[in-house]
């Protein structure tokens, strides 16, 4: 399905592109952006299932110094 999609979009863009409808094009460009940052913005990024990570220090491991 996505592909689908993807191939639909390349084709509306080619098509605008030849009739050089470049107008169109920029207003559908700064709505997609918009749409994105928008997506984006409100996002929960911050949370996810692991409230409390573990961070161990494996710079001894990494330095090849572990015995």
């Amino acid at each position: 399905m996505t592909a689908l999609w993807a191939l639909a979009l390349a084709v509306l863009v080619t098509v605008l592109i030849y009739l050089e409808k470049t107008a169109i094009l920029y207003i559908l460009c700064t709505l997609s952006v918009t749409g994105l940052l928008l997506i984006v913005a409100f996002s929960d990024l911050g949370q996810s299932e692991a409230h409390n990570p573990v961070q161990t220090d494996d710079a001894a491991r990494v330095a090849g110094r572990v015995k």
